[in-house]
């Protein structure tokens, strides 16, 4: 089954907070009994930046280096770092990761697609790689440009798990 949605679903009810214990403490969810699946997931955002370092970018004149190789890297290692990061995300497997970046004429784009074969998905590891990824960019570009944002992070697809498939709906 696939869901698509680009808002969240207002006729979803109510379920209790998965993630407090009875006495409203902060918890992390067992899994132990869940059989591993294969799961995936691919999320996407932007940078936008200025002519000036869209031009260094393209031309390779970046002041401190290959902007796109360090941001991939950074990208890679955020999806396998995600549970150090969000202290109720469990550790997993990440099993695959590839991160794309693409200079357009406003910015760079990225997408991240992470790949496991566990207990629980990896949307949260497809975030972590476009965010860092994002924040690599910037850190790599700020002599050129203190003006550059990071825009529109958001989660496109995932597979796998109980709630099977899900796609954002484009346009």
């Amino acid at each position: 089954m696939t869901h698509t949605t680009d808002i969240p679903d207002a006729a979803v009810p109510a379920q209790p907070f998965t993630h407090l214990d009875s006495a409203g403490q902060a918890r992390m969810v067992d899994v132990t009994n869940k059989v591993p699946t294969v799961r995936s997931a691919t999320a996407a955002g932007f940078v936008r930046c200025s002519a000036r370092v869209i031009a260094a970018l393209r031309d390779g004149t970046a002041p401190k280096g290959d902007v796109l190789a360090v941001a991939r890297i950074a990208g890679i290692q955020g999806a396998k770092k995600t549970a150090d990061l969000l202290p109720l995300a469990h550790v997993i497997g990440v099993h695959g990761a590839v991160v794309d970046l693409t200079v357009e004429d406003d910015g760079v784009s990225i997408t991240a697609t992470v790949r496991t074969a566990d207990r629980t998905g990896v949307e949260m590891e497809a975030f972590t790689a476009v965010s860092v990824a994002a924040l690599a960019v910037v850190d790599m570009v700020k002599g050129l440009d203190k003006s550059v944002t990071i825009e529109n992070v958001r989660l496109l697809a995932k597979s796998g798990g109980k709630s099977g498939d899900w796609l954002r709906r484009q346009g």
